[in-house]
């Protein structure tokens, strides 16, 4: 696969390139990638499409085995089949687990936070409580000594994010353990996004799903997996949430009932191709991802009022940039076109996001662009 072809995705409707049509901006944000997805899954589509009956579709055996067998050999967690349900998108996925919560009951949300964390309190008309996450040695931190000062009485549902999205973290078997146990000291119920979980790019780096550390972590965990950030397959809508309890699977159905739809069929066709065949692919765009990481730490860090924490999974970095002297840090860069995520919308007002899953020559200019508008400054 090379990854440095160019894909034009103009009149594909994008939203990661639409959003700034008609503008010369390098598009940054939005988290998927600019690479060609596995040729195993374009391959598979295209021959489910040749089939003209395009009706309701329930997930195969195959596909069953697929992600199973991707989560064992990926993490060395056995799942049951019983435990797993496929569901439309994870943003969808923790919407559900936040209906769970009682009225009167809170609901403890980590910031900064990818945005919808954010909306999913009041979605389910539940009160948010914010975890506000300290920075040791270059890495957002959440761990038990975080939780006892912040999370108050009333909550019952913790919304985890693992890796941690911004930032990148992946949390240690130490931290994990502290927060489950936390948990179970409270009677929490922990929503665990791990969306990001193979996207590991320390090489010396593990993603522990939360719920794989213990009988008592599995027993009060929600999990939510998906292939779309893994294999550039967003758009076709396939994720899962695995929850080992029957009685929080119960709960989990029926808040699912009348009102969550079931994936489609392209969603399941290009989930199993991608977990059966797109092993090599993976390696080699973390491979490039890696060099892609480094090479916008390197350039971010001599940035003037720029401050970049060093992701260790995810393809995105987060930095401070309250020091760089302008009033909005997004709106500027865009004037100078570059389009990053504004930190405002991850509780974060003054840092930006920036997605490194692009070309080289795409990430190149576009650090070229922001060097020179902050030369202007």
């Amino acid at each position: 696969m090379n990854f440095d072809m160019p894909i034009d995705r103009t009149g594909t409707s994008s939203l990661k390139w639409d959003w700034f049509k008609d503008k010369d901006v390098l598009p940054l944000w939005v988290a998927d990638m600019d690479f060609a997805a596995p040729e195993a899954v374009t391959t598979a589509l295209t021959r489910r499409a040749g089939h003209p009956v395009y009706g309701y579709t329930l997930p195969s055996d195959a596909l069953y085995e697929a992600v199973l067998g991707h989560i064992e050999r990926h993490f060395g967690w056995k799942v049951e089949r019983e435990w797993l349900l496929f569901i439309p998108g994870v943003v969808t996925g923790f919407n559900i687990a936040a209906r769970l919560v009682g009225e009167k009951e809170t609901i403890a949300v980590p910031t900064p936070a990818y945005p919808p964390f954010l909306s999913a309190a009041k979605n389910a008309r539940r009160e948010m409580v914010k975890v506000s996450l300290p920075i040791e040695d270059g890495r957002l931190v959440i761990n038990r000594k975080v939780l006892e000062a912040q999370v108050t009485a009333e909550t019952k549902l913790l919304m985890l994010c693992s890796p941690y999205n911004p930032g990148g973290t992946i949390l240690t078997n130490e931290e994990l353990s502290g927060i489950v146990d936390f948990c179970e000291e409270r009677d929490i119920l922990i929503c665990s996004d791990e969306i990001h979980a193979d996207l590991v790019l320390d090489e010396k780096g593990t993603h522990i799903p939360t719920a794989s550390l213990s009988e008592a972590a599995a027993a009060r965990t929600i999990t939510l997996m998906a292939p779309s950030k893994t294999f550039n397959i967003p758009g076709l809508g396939c994720s899962m949430a695995i929850i080992p309890d029957e009685k929080i699977r119960t709960r989990y159905k029926a808040a699912m009932e009348g009102i969550v739809p079931h994936v489609n069929l392209m969603g399941y066709e290009g989930a199993m191709a991608a977990y059966i065949h797109g092993g090599p692919w993976l390696k080699e765009a973390l491979a490039y991802l890696r060099e892609n990481r480094d090479y916008a730490f390197q350039r971010l860090s001599a940035m003037k009022g720029l401050k970049p924490l060093l992701p260790e999974a995810t393809y995105l970095i987060w930095m401070d940039a309250r020091d760089l002297g302008v009033q909005k840090p997004a709106a500027f860069f865009e004037e100078n076109g570059v389009g990053l995520s504004d930190g405002a919308y991850f509780d974060a007002p003054g840092w930006l996001r920036l997605n490194f899953a692009c070309t080289r020559a795409i990430l190149k200019e576009a650090l070229d662009r922001m060097e020179k508008a902050i030369e202007k400054i």
